[in-house]
């Protein structure tokens, strides 16, 4: 009887996913200010989100939710001592309104992995029924400081420092986010038991990225969305809304779980 109430709820939930999602697109709340035709299929996927930073200034979450945007990736961190202005705001924001969320850190190539670690940890909420945090992995050359590329051993070797403490930090395996270039400079055949978020503005994920196995596709850095003043990153999830509702009821077990633990007086 239980479990038969419990597989009823996740159905539920999945037809409201379905439902907003379809709802959102028709009413044209989400959009493209340049829509590649590569990436159309991503625009039909039932399971829409976005990733943010200060460069979207204030964000109405609510309005975001209201649009059809089921989880958002925010920004945190970069390198050993940059944390996002916005990301705080963005944080509790996404809560607030409902929206999945998750953090991101951008890795620096030029400072200690385990500096970087360290800062992520001191700065991104160890909160249970979020997202697992992503670790965005490609080459700085946008950077004043730290242009240059390093070597294929070294830079996984930092990746595997990073992963490992971000998975002891938030207690979920982390989530790699990467472009075509840094992948087939560094990560063709590796991390084959990670989950995967992968950047393909021109193309579907198995043309730019053959053989690799994907849970996210940031499909377009021109998106429009109800709430987000500018353009923003929009991203599709890899399953089905049914899928998706068994990723947000588990979150919400995890939030649940942690939200019942009285807190610890110092004494």
């Amino acid at each position: 009887m239980q479990r038969d109430r419990n597989r009823i709820a996740v159905l539920a939930l999945a037809a409201v996913v379905a439902c907003f999602a379809g709802a959102a697109a028709l009413a044209g709340g989400l959009s493209d200010r340049k829509p590649h035709d590569g990436v159309a299929a991503a625009h039909g996927m039932p399971v829409q989100g976005i990733d943010v930073s200060y460069f979207q200034g204030d964000i109405n979450w609510k309005k975001v939710d209201a649009a059809g945007i089921r989880f958002a990736y925010i920004k945190a961190t970069e390198g050993a001592d940059r944390l996002d202005p916005k990301f705080h705001d963005n944080w509790r924001g996404a809560r607030k309104a409902g929206i999945v969320r998750g953090a991101y850190h951008v890795m620096y190539w030029c400072s200690p992995a385990r500096d970087q670690a360290a800062w992520f940890a001191a700065q991104v909420p160890a909160d249970r029924g979020t997202l697992p945090p992503v670790l965005d992995v490609e080459w700085n050359g946008h950077s004043k400081t730290c242009p240059h590329q390093i070597a294929r051993k070294e830079a996984l070797a930092k990746m595997k420092v990073m992963l490992a403490a971000m998975e002891a930090h938030s207690g979920k395996r982390p989530i790699i986010y990467t472009d075509p270039k840094f992948h087939r400079d560094v990560l063709q055949g590796a991390f084959t038991d990670y989950q995967f978020w992968l950047r393909s503005t021109a193309a579907k994920p198995a043309a730019k990225y053959p053989g690799r196995d994907w849970s996210f596709w940031q499909f377009t850095t021109t998106g429009r969305v109800p709430g987000v003043t500018g353009p923003v990153d929009r991203n599709s999830y890899n399953g089905t809304p049914a899928q998706w509702a068994r990723v947000v009821k588990r979150l919400q077990t995890e939030q649940a779980a942690t939200d019942a633990v009285p807190e610890t007086v110092s004494q």
